[in-house]
């Protein structure tokens, strides 16, 4: 273990035991009857509703077999849904983060709501299905809700495999990722020419470039959009920290830069739901409250992108 995570252990582990805990104990069903109300967008493909407030575990959930650590990851999983939560977003290219997700979700009973998203990943295109299959056991789960090609690695092939997979009954969505703007051309030309549920592309308030096209395109196509990276792995608020935040974010309720943050990237109409990952219960309870609510309009949007451009 880092001295990071023996930090972060003795700092939340009883918090987190305490929540864990107390969620271990609901009866069947009672998640959904617990949850607060949370704003939800519609997948375009469906109309089915999604929390606008995902969770996902890069690199936080890549924790091995570390008991400590797993309860810690469950605990999150608990507050996450006790908060409204529903999407959960992994990968095989993320560690053990699926095996953390198999333990928590083991851990939490059957009654969880969650909105299972994970990816093929693989270059060899004969592997696509014994990969998810493996994806599958890892989760604990009889299905994925959606399956991604993750950052178009053998997109072709693969999203073969999906569509066949979705004809099937064997996943309910698909889509396709990407991480990294030098991919934004092949993406759009992939979202031009295939019929996806979703697609997941990185947005924050500095890293702006798929408003002009991506996003207008995937509204046009009726694709729903999740937004990975909206703190930049936590790189905008280190940069932000210590700075004034503007008096004016009191209009959408902001307090602090994390709230700033995330409610520029769910104020766009065109995200269906965005994915900050965290290690922290009192974290992913605050991501969560900006999912219920006000929520800055256009004007202010600007606003925000122009302030934080300018410190």
């Amino acid at each position: 273990m880092t001295d990071l995570q023996q930090t972060l252990t003795r700092r939340h582990l009883l918090q987190q035991s305490l929540v864990l805990a107390g969620a271990s104990m609901l009866p069947l069903g009672s998640w959904a009857e617990a949850a607060p109300a949370v704003r939800t967008r519609a997948i375009p493909s469906s109309g089915e509703a999604l929390p606008i407030v995902g969770l996902g575990t890069w690199i936080t959930f890549n924790v091995g077999n570390d008991t400590t650590l797993l309860n810690e990851s469950t605990a999150v999983m608990a507050a996450f849904f006790e908060a409204g939560g529903r999407m959960i977003d992994s990968s095989p290219m993320y560690g053990s983060s699926q095996n953390t997700l198999g333990f928590g979700l083991n851990k939490l009973g059957e009654s969880t709501p969650v909105f299972s998203a994970d990816k093929v990943w693989t270059s060899n295109a004969n592997n696509g299905a014994n990969q998810i299959e493996t994806s599958e056991q890892h989760w604990g789960v009889p299905r994925f809700d959606l399956l991604q090609v993750h950052n178009l690695v053998n997109w072709e092939p693969h999203l073969r495999l999906l569509r066949q997979m979705k004809a099937a009954g064997e996943v309910r969505y698909i889509g396709i990722t990407t991480s990294e703007s030098r991919r934004h051309a092949e993406f759009e030309n992939v979202m031009h020419g295939q019929p996806l549920d979703f697609i997941q592309v990185s947005y924050n308030i500095l890293n702006r470039d798929i408003e002009d096209r991506i996003l207008p395109l995937a509204m046009d196509k009726g694709m729903a959009v999740i937004a990975n990276r909206p703190f930049q792995q936590k790189q905008l608020i280190r940069q932000l920290e210590g700075k004034p935040l503007p008096a004016w974010a009191h209009e959408f309720d902001a307090t602090n830069w994390a709230e700033f943050l995330l409610k520029y990237v769910i104020s766009h109409p065109a995200i269906t739901c965005a994915i900050p990952a965290t290690t922290r219960v009192d974290h992913v309870r605050e991501n969560m409250a900006c999912a219920s609510g006000p929520l800055p309009d256009a004007r202010q949007r600007e606003r925000m992108a122009a302030y934080v451009r300018d410190l």
